[in-house]
Parts: C-alpha cells; structure tokens; sequence
C-alpha cells in the first residue's frame, strides 16, 4: 500500500500523574492524542480494562463512549469500535473507530499487518541476542489466566512473533524495543518469559516485583482510514516507573512540536 504523506504527531506528558489527578471525578477525561470523525487515537493508562470483562471494573472503551456522549451532547447510544486491545497492566497508545466503516478499514490493516506496534519493555537479565525475532507457539491456560509455551502441533497453540532490540543493559536489568509482527494475548509477557527474560512487574510469568507491569505500547503507526495519511502516535511511559532509570530519549526518534 503505498504512503503519499506521513504525519508525526507527538505526545510527551506524565500520565501517570494525569492518571492521579482525576482520581475521585465522577468524569473520565481521556488523554486524547488526535481525534476527528473517523478515529480516536488515546493513552491507555496502565491497569485499566481495555474492554469490559467478567470483573465488572470499568474499561477504556465504555469511559471512551461517555466522553463522546457528554462532549457531543448525544441523545442516544455512542458507536466506537474496538480495533485492537492492550493488556489491562499495559500501557500505551491505542485508537479506535467512530464509524463503522473506519472499523473495517482500520480491522483490515491489522489482519493485512498495515498496524505497526512497538512497545518498550524491562526484563530482567539480559537476552542471549541483543537483536533477535522469537517464535514460540502458546496456548491459553483458562485456569490460571495465563499463556504457555506449547509444541506447535498441540491444539490450540497459536503462533507467536516478535522482534526485538536490547537498547540498554545493566546486566540486572534490560531495556527493550519491541515490535509486534502477530499479537496475542500477554505475547510479550509470555515469550520473554520462554527465553528466561521476565519482564520486570510480571510476577505471573515470573518477573520481579513492581508496581507497575514494565511494558509500554509507546509508537502505534496506520493509515487513515478515510485520509490515508500514515499516522505515527509515539507517546513515553509514565516517569514514576521503573523506565525512569533509563534515557529512553536516546533511543527514540520523538517530533517535538516547538
């Protein structure tokens, strides 16, 4: 598919003071990176449901129609379509649809691997590779709420990709670029996990204890749906996590607006 321009558009803040200050608001304000008639592009905070589950806890999605519905004044049911899901301890840039025909295009692009993700990760350890693509075959395990690495003939088992890239290391602990090329449940969490690198706030798959999960979907790149522009969101993760120890600065080519 070819690109006629490209927009950058960037977001620099701490959400997780943002998060913070609209504790105890009966009123959700969503940290909103681009919005028109088509897409809503936001940040995720960290342990926030994507979409609801059997918990009942609130979730970005019905917050997101909230905001449309008391911004816009509508009388009715607000439509915003679900493209993608975030794990509810990540983080990140996430965008969905306002009309259904945006849905489908943008759904296309992530079946077609026109979406680009990239995440930043801490694991502990460093990898054997600084620069390498992991397969793994998983399988969810509903009791525990979790994903195994599994034989790739085993039923169920889907298959996993990722490439990823050591930024900094200090040998206790790895910062790591990741990008997804197929996206699973807990994909990152579980793969890093298989090759002996837990991610740092992972005690389910093995991790050291934290606060917060250490994975941050920080550059989301897609097509417009109806613009066609390429559209690249880069956002940094919260500065009160454990990615503060690091320059991320130096590794991420970030658009500053003056």
């Amino acid at each position: 598919m070819e690109i006629d321009t490209q927009e950058n558009l960037y977001f620099d803040d701490s959400v997780e003071d943002i998060k913070q200050s609209q504790q105890g608001n009966d009123e959700f304000e969503p940290i909103v990176l681009h919005e028109d008639n088509h897409i809503l592009v936001v940040v995720k905070p960290q342990n926030l449901l994507s979409q609801g589950d059997d918990t009942g806890d609130k979730d970005l999605l019905n917050l997101l129609k909230n905001y449309l519905k008391v911004k816009y004044k509508k009388p009715g049911a607000v439509y915003l379509g679900l493209v993608h899901r975030l794990d509810r301890p990540t983080g990140g840039v996430m965008v969905f649809a306002r009309t259904s025909k945006a849905a489908e295009r943008l759904s296309n692009q992530m079946k077609d691997g026109d979406i680009s993700k990239k995440y930043l990760a801490v694991v502990q350890g460093m990898p054997k590779f600084k620069i390498d693509r992991l397969v793994h075959y998983l399988k969810k395990d509903s009791q525990t709420n979790t994903v195994v690495q599994a034989p790739a003939l085993t039923e169920g088992a889907k298959r996993c990709i990722l490439d990823y890239k050591v930024l900094e290391s200090s040998g206790t602990y790895s910062l790591i670029d990741v990008k997804l090329v197929t996206g699973r449940s807990h994909q990152i969490r579980a793969q890093f996990k298989a090759i002996g690198n837990p991610l740092v706030g992972d005690q389910r798959y093995g991790g050291p204890k934290s606060r917060n999960l250490a994975l941050w979907a920080y550059e989301l790149k897609f097509i417009h749906p109806t613009t066609k522009l390429n559209l690249v969101f880069r956002v940094f993760p919260p500065e009160h996590t454990v990615f503060r120890h690091f320059n991320i600065e130096r590794y991420i080519n970030v658009y500053r607006p003056e």
